[in-house]
């Protein structure tokens, strides 16, 4: 990443979101999930920070996952939910280090994450999400 990047009104004109780029972070244990990055790990280095304005289509649902580090939400549009309650436009979230949650959004929203090292799965969610997979391909 070179010079400063600035993103004008994101906090108050939807129009600014809808024109960014987003590109789809479905994967295992994370479903109706788009991401539009600031920042990752290849600026920062293997386990560094990482920032990026996420969308959660309706209905999107991430399963429970663990911070090393601090993870930061700000809720732009919508209503995100997990472990800690509903959380819509102008919400503050601050998880500590070693904090796991689920997260959803059963109406669709948008949010700025920073994350101060990268996400891990949750091994119990994990070994679960593999027996279900192992299940579905008659293994």
């Amino acid at each position: 990443m070179r010079g400063a990047r600035v993103l004008q009104n994101i906090a108050t004109a939807s129009e600014t979101l809808k024109q960014l780029d987003w590109t789809s972070y479905d994967q295992p244990g994370r479903s109706g999930v788009q991401i539009h990055p600031l920042y990752d790990t290849s600026d920062t280095g293997p386990g560094g920070p990482a920032a990026a304005l996420v969308r959660y289509l309706p209905g999107a649902r991430v399963l429970r996952h663990r911070h090393p580090g601090y993870e930061l939400i700000y809720v732009l549009e919508g209503e995100l939910v997990n472990d800690s309650g509903r959380h819509g436009p102008g919400t503050l979230e601050v998880c500590p280090p070693d904090s796991s949650h689920a997260l959803w959004s059963d109406t669709g929203c948008v949010f700025l994450v920073v994350w101060e090292q990268p996400v891990e799965p949750d091994r119990l969610e994990s070994e679960r999400l593999h027996r279900e997979l192992l299940t579905e391909h008659g293994s």
